[in-house]
């Protein structure tokens, strides 16, 4: 396995990665130190995709400034985007 630079993975990239490294650990048919490192990073990359997500959140709270000054506009998740 190639050494991943994960500063440098987009969003995207890093999802990518993650769902590769749950699907070999949810095969189970990989050695326990094996699932340890891969476990360890997924955590880092699942780190990594808060991070970028929640900048980029910061990036469009910013753009959603008004001539009347700052109005902070949250996300509403997807269960609530559904009415559940």
């Amino acid at each position: 396995m190639a050494a991943v630079n994960e500063e440098e993975l987009s969003f995207e990239g890093a999802m990518d990665r993650l769902e590769s490294i749950v699907a070999r650990l949810e095969n189970g048919d990989v050695p326990l130190e094996t699932a340890i490192e891969l476990f360890q990073e997924g955590m880092r990359l699942s780190q990594l995709c808060g991070g970028k997500l929640e900048h980029v959140e910061q990036r469009i709270e910013l753009l959603l400034e008004s001539e009347q000054g700052f109005q902070k506009k949250t996300f509403a998740s997807a269960s609530e985007d559904k009415g559940e």
